[in-house]
């Protein structure tokens, strides 16, 4: 009986273990991104999106973009940008100069609320040509 007991007990203590794992959010220091294939920005920020129309650097962008968004963004704002609720739903961000905008505030100072860290500060970690790209796959998401 009491062997059994302990077994149960074993059982229901690594499920209890990695239900935790399974749940956590894990990593939320942002990771670099490789943006070979991309021209080099500069140090001052461009005010618009500079891979947004299409052009030799687009589709580059995107596909840099899905990845970066998928390894910093997702586990808030959700796959292809569309949030369960923890964080805004980015595919309703306005795809010009007030949502470009909006995206440089969000992303050089992060969303602080009370002292607690909602989002953290991507500048520094990722460069401006990743951030544009991220921005430009964020704008490939259909809004429906």
């Amino acid at each position: 009986m009491l062997k059994k007991f302990l077994m149960a007990g074993l059982v229901a203590g690594t499920t209890f273990a990695f239900a935790g794992q399974a749940l956590a959010h894990g990593d939320v220091t942002p990771q670099a991104v490789d943006t070979s294939g991309l021209p080099k920005l500069g140090e001052e920020w461009e005010e618009t999106n500079p891979f947004r129309e299409d052009g030799k650097y687009k589709a580059r962008a995107v596909e840099i973009g899905s990845s970066a968004y998928n390894q910093n963004c997702a586990r808030c704002h959700g796959l292809q940008a569309i949030s369960g609720g923890i964080a805004p739903d980015l595919r309703y961000l306005e795809a010009d100069y007030e949502g470009d905008e909006w995206f440089i505030e969000r992303v050089t100072n992060g969303a602080v609320r009370d002292g607690k860290v909602y989002m953290p500060k991507f500048v520094g970690t990722i460069s401006q040509e990743g951030l544009w790209a991220i921005r430009t796959y964020i704008d490939e998401q259909p809004e429906d």
